[in-house]
């Protein structure tokens, strides 16, 4: 258990160092949402039995993640089918956390480069929180 919270919390410290990022838990206490301009990039699932991480990509790097990490990386399971192949859920346990940071990067950028360039230019240049 103590293990997972300090790779919670380390999750959390990892998000929220992101420019712009906040917290938010739009759906109730799980999962935890991290959110650039109101979109959200990454969830985080704190459960000990069930610990996981779903983070948005495109579809060919989630395709890509998918076939890498077979059963440890599988389509977002809580979203619609036609949404799926842009959120990648991510079965913590064991995971590599060089990979899992580099996810995070992903989702991130991918969230971001989905505003205007007037948006993405104002996002990088100025802290909002």
């Amino acid at each position: 258990m103590k293990e997972i919270n300090d790779r919670v919390k380390m999750i959390k410290e990892y998000c929220l160092n992101k420019r712009n990022a906040e917290e938010a838990c739009p759906f109730g206490d799980v999962p935890i949402c991290y959110k650039l301009n109101g979109k959200i990039f990454a969830q985080i699932y704190p459960y000990t039995e069930d610990f996981k991480i779903t983070v948005k990509c495109t579809a060919d790097m989630g395709e890509f993640y998918r076939m890498t990490y077979p059963g440890q990386v599988v389509r977002g399971y809580h979203c619609p089918p036609v949404q799926q192949p842009y959120w990648n859920t991510i079965y913590l346990k064991d995971f590599p956390e060089e990979e899992l940071w580099n996810m995070i990067d992903q989702a991130y950028d991918t969230v971001l480069h989905s505003f205007s360039k007037k948006e993405q230019y104002r996002l990088q240049e100025t802290k909002i929180n």
